[in-house]
């Protein structure tokens, strides 16, 4: 029973760092086609990029019924997949983007934390240059703000180059957060 829940926990951990390189290289690369419309205003109650919830979900049910099937391991290995998920769900769209008709409004620290970790990630607009991929995890706010300041003299050292060679730049917003309130910063940038 111990070695089970040991799993079941191992693996509630280890998703979060799955959801972390899921994010900054499937979602915010290749799979931006879905993940956009999670940076975009919403016009419904779903948008395409739940279907990566339903690529987990479909992934916890499976590594649980092979547990059934005689892998039991596996079954508890599901079970922290699919506790993960249920996670991201209550505090992601709850707490985070207050997609429940009781819109809670973050009060510890640490969903504070989590809530203004997660504005700078939408901050900058498109899927290039963002910062805080992880969903139950997030680094301070001050940590953030100097890697988005760093990226954004990043971004101006490359838009003065590209001037200089005659492409033009594209804005990028950043901005800094206090509170529960965040400004945004215009920046110029060359890549998108």
């Amino acid at each position: 029973m111990i070695f089970n829940f040991v799993i079941f926990l191992a693996t509630l951990i280890a998703m979060e760092g799955v959801g972390f390189l899921a994010h900054k290289y499937v979602m915010h690369g290749w799979g931006w086609f879905l993940h956009r419309s999670h940076h975009e205003e919403q016009l419904g109650a779903f948008e395409t990029n739940d279907l990566y919830l339903l690529v987990l979900g479909a992934v916890a049910v499976g590594l649980i019924v092979l547990g059934n099937s005689g892998y039991d391991p596996l079954q508890w290995v599901g079970a922290g997949v699919a506790a993960f998920g249920l996670i991201y769900i209550l505090v992601h769209d709850g707490v985070v983007h207050r997609h429940w008709p009781a819109r809670p409004k973050p009060r510890n620290r640490y969903l504070r934390r989590l809530y203004q970790a997660h504005l700078m990630h939408h901050a900058v607009k498109g899927r290039r240059n963002s910062v805080s991929f992880g969903f139950l995890y997030a680094p301070s706010v001050s940590t953030l703000q100097k890697q988005l300041r760093e990226m954004r003299g990043t971004e101006q050292e490359d838009a003065r180059e590209s001037m200089r060679s005659g492409l033009g730049g594209k804005a990028i917003n950043l901005f800094n957060c206090s509170g529960d309130s965040c400004d945004s910063i215009e920046s110029t940038s060359s890549q998108r």
